[in-house]
């Protein structure tokens, strides 16, 4: 049994690691600690108390107790508000705390569009512009080109909670441009898991959630590989080998 921890913010969509869990297979067990969010809004800057020091050690403990073999900071927004170098700072108290290897959501992105080989890819944001191009810069910073950035300008997680297969995949759509190889969905209060499948499908190359991301950036911190279809290409292609 492989136990994976997850710090997540909220409770927006933190039903979407259950349905994970469930087709990862019954050796995958992925344990999620919802952690206080400052408040529900998407500006760019709200993230920042949400990912303070102070309340991702707060969920730590649980984690901990529970045999979690790696731990994840579930929140795009909460894990890139402060650069690529502040992000390498939080994982690297996060995984202080907790005694454990740690990343974040953001990182996972940067970490799974590699090993999907997608050099450049188009993101379809659900929040404000101002945070989508904040996003944006984060995978530059980590060798990710991005050929295009969509953002829908939904101010809450309840918002964004409440999209189904509709909104999600006009999004998608409106986002994906000629020469990106991958798209790239990120916020963790966007119920995905269900659509992974369907993305690809009707777009014709791997996509990248942010719920999904999380789960295998566990993974791959814990030395796993999983097989899992529904989950899309980045659970059933083989590493790329970067050269």
């Amino acid at each position: 049994m492989t136990a994976l921890g997850i710090l997540y913010p909220g409770h927006f969509a933190d039903d979407d690691f259950a349905r994970i869990e469930q087709l990862l297979g019954s050796d995958i067990r992925v344990d999620l600690v919802r952690t206080e969010a400052a408040e529900d809004h998407h500006r760019a800057d709200a993230p920042r108390d949400t990912a303070s020091p102070e309340r991702l050690a707060a969920g730590v403990e649980g984690l901990r107790l529970s045999g979690a073999e790696a731990v994840v900071w579930a929140s795009p927004g909460g894990s890139f508000d402060d650069d690529w170098e502040g992000a390498h700072e939080q994982v690297r108290d996060l995984a202080r705390a907790a005694g454990l290897p740690a990343s974040s959501t953001s990182f996972g992105f940067v970490h799974a569009a590699r090993e999907l080989g997608a050099r450049r890819v188009a993101v379809a944001a659900p929040g404000p512009k101002e945070a989508a191009d904040l996003f944006a810069d984060f995978l530059r910073a980590g060798g990710v080109e991005v050929a295009g950035v969509r953002a829908a300008g939904a101010v809450t997680a309840q918002q964004i909670a409440g999209w189904g297969e509709a909104e999600t995949l006009a999004l998608a759509r409106a986002a994906d441009v000629a020469g990106a190889e991958a798209v790239v969905l990120p916020d963790t209060a966007w119920h995905t898991a269900a659509y992974v499948r369907l993305l690809e499908e009707a777009l014709g190359k791997p996509v990248l959630t942010a719920n999904q991301v999380t789960v295998w950036e566990a993974l791959r911190l814990a030395d796993r590989r999983v097989n899992a279809p529904e989950l899309g290409a980045l659970f059933t292609r083989e590493p790329i080998v970067q050269v």
